[in-house]
C-alpha cells in the first residue's frame, strides 16, 4: 500500500519498501542539514556586516554594524564651518545611507548561502530593507555644493 504525504511543500509517496522509506529518510536529512549549514553561515556572514558612507563632500564619515548601530564616526575639519543643526542633519542623513547599505550586504550574503528564493532567504532580506529602507534621494547640501566650488 502506498502512503502519499506532503513534506516540505511537496507530495512523496511512502511504499511498504523498508530501503526506499530509509533513503527517503536520509535525503531528508541531508537535505535540512544543509540547509541548516547554509543558515548558519548566512548568520555568520550577517554578523560581520557594516557600512559606511560619506556626508557633506567627505567631510563626514560614518560606519555602522550589522545592527545599524553607529561604530565609527569622522568628522573632518571643514564641518567647523557648518552650523550646528545642519552638521547634525548632515550626520543623521549619511547614517540612514550607511544603513541601507546594510540591506545591499546582506542581501549579497542572502544571494550566497541559503539564496534569494528561500523562506529564510526572503525573511532575513526583508527584515532588513524594513529596518533599513533607501531614504529617499537627496539634492546635495549646500555644505556639499560648496566644497565643490572650494569652500
Amino acid at each position: 500500500m502506498m502512503v502519499p504525504r506532503r513534506v516540505a511543500g511537496r507530495w512523496e509517496v511512502l511504499g511498504q519498501d523498508p530501503d526506499a522509506a530509509q533513503e527517503l529518510l536520509h535525503s531528508w536529512t541531508a537535505e535540512l542539514s544543509t540547509r541548516a549549514q547554509a543558515a548558519a553561515e548566512l548568520s555568520d556572514r550577517v554578523a560581520t556586516i557594516a557600512a559606511s558612507a560619506t556626508g557633506a563632500d567627505g567631510a563626514v564619515r560614518v560606519t555602522v554594524a550589522a545592527s545599524g548601530a553607529l561604530t565609527d564616526l569622522r568628522l573632518g575639519d571643514r564641518v567647523q564651518r557648518i552650523p550646528g543643526a545642519e552638521l547634525a542633519s548632515i550626520i543623521m542623513a549619511t547614517i540612514a545611507r550607511a544603513q541601507a547599505g546594510l540591506t545591499e550586504q546582506v542581501s549579497m550574503a542572502v544571494h550566497d548561502t541559503v539564496g534569494t528564493d528561500s523562506e529564510t532567504g526572503r525573511a532575513v532580506t526583508d527584515t532588513f530593507a524594513k529596518r533599513f529602507p533607501r531614504p529617499p534621494d537627496e539634492q546635495p547640501d549646500r555644505w556639499e555644493r560648496d566644497a565643490r566650488d572650494g569652500w
